[in-house]
Parts: structure tokens; C-alpha cells; sequence
């Protein structure tokens, strides 16, 4: 149901993306801090939100249409804005191009199988790959005003963040690769299966 806690923190997760664009357009190191720990926030209720719906076995069919979307906004968004106010330094651009279109990707294939009664389940290295990523957004997010606004002017805010999202975007196309050939081989059983039956 829409009123379980579980899907109570995956809505508050779309709720969140409007304030963090609106925080992240207003430029300050103040509101640069502020974008980066509502970031934080929010990847923490997507930890949370499927967590408390095993331990409560509140499962249901909105929470997992929603979570996955609610992700991919949080993500989606949050690289754009960091993309169109300049704050993807070290050639930050394209890892965040990377990502994005592996989660367009990986959408589609997912959509597709899911038609076939097939799941694309997540892969450990997936894991990493978000917990990585979700770190770059938010070091990104905070930038090097925020090293200056806590007083640590030396900390390279966002070359850490550059880093972590080139290792994040390797991650991305070592997991994409290996969630395309799963696709493919249950495509393939698929068109065999239609073919025979035919």
C-alpha cells in the first residue's frame, strides 16, 4: 500500500529531487553542503526502504515498480544538475554519460524480460557499483566550497568525487556488459521457444 513505511521513503526519495535541483541551482558552498547531505539522506532510504520491507513483509507491486524509478531519478537528475552548473570537473562528463546511459539501458532490457516472465536479478558487483556511485554524487554535490566551509580548504572535494565516478562508470560497463549477455541468452531461448511453438 502506498501508506507503508517502505513506500513512504521511496516517494520521499522523488519528493527530495525537486529541493536538491532547487539547492544545487542556487550555487552557494551553503547550499552545495545542503544538496550533499540530502543526497545522502535519500541514498540512505534506498537502503533503507527495501530493508524494511523484507523485515516487515510489507511487500508490494508499487514498491517495486517505484523503487527502481525512484533511483534512476535521484540519479538522473542529480548528474544532470551537476552536468549544466559545472560541477563535473577532471572530465566528469563522461563517466555521468556512461551511467546514464547504462541505466537507460539496463531500463529497457529489464522492461522487455519482465514481459517474459524473466528477472534481471542484481549482481554484488551492482551493489558496489551503486554504493560507489552514490558516493561520487555526493562528493560531487558538496564540492570544493564545502572543504572551505568546513575549514579544510587542502581536501579536493571534487577531485575524490571525479575519481569515484570514473570508477563508478568502469563498474557500470563491467555490470552492463554482463546484464546484456544474460539479456541476449533469455532473448535467445525466447525467440527459440516462440519459433518451436510456431
Amino acid at each position: 500500500m502506498l501508506t507503508d513505511l517502505p513506500n513512504i521513503l521511496t516517494l520521499s526519495r522523488i519528493g527530495a529531487i525537486p529541493v536538491l535541483v532547487a539547492l544545487v541551482a542556487m550555487g552557494s558552498a551553503m547550499t552545495d553542503f545542503a544538496a550533499c547531505l540530502l543526497f545522502i539522506a535519500a541514498a540512505i532510504t534506498d537502503y533503507l526502504d527495501g530493508r524494511l520491507a523484507r523485515a516487515r513483509q510489507q511487500y508490494s507491486e508499487l514498491g517495486r515498480m517505484l523503487d527502481p524509478i525512484a533511483d534512476k531519478l535521484l540519479v538522473g537528475a542529480s548528474l544532470m544538475m551537476l552536468a549544466g552548473t559545472g560541477h563535473l570537473p577532471f572530465g566528469g562528463l563522461y563517466p555521468a554519460i556512461i551511467i546514464l546511459a547504462r541505466e537507460i539501458l539496463i531500463s529497457g532490457m529489464r522492461e522487455f524480460l519482465a514481459s517474459t516472465r524473466v528477472s534481471l536479478p542484481v549482481t554484488r558487483l551492482a551493489k558496489w557499483k551503486t554504493g560507489i556511485q552514490m558516493t561520487a554524487i555526493g562528493f560531487l554535490l558538496a564540492g570544493d566550497g564545502t572543504g572551505r566551509l568546513l575549514h579544510m580548504p587542502w581536501l579536493p572535494v571534487g577531485l575524490i568525487g571525479s575519481i569515484l565516478l570514473w570508477i563508478a562508470a568502469v563498474l557500470t560497463v563491467v555490470t552492463g556488459w554482463g546484464y546484456l549477455v544474460t539479456a541476449m541468452r533469455h532473448i535467445s531461448r525466447h525467440d527459440g521457444a516462440s519459433k518451436i511453438a510456431s
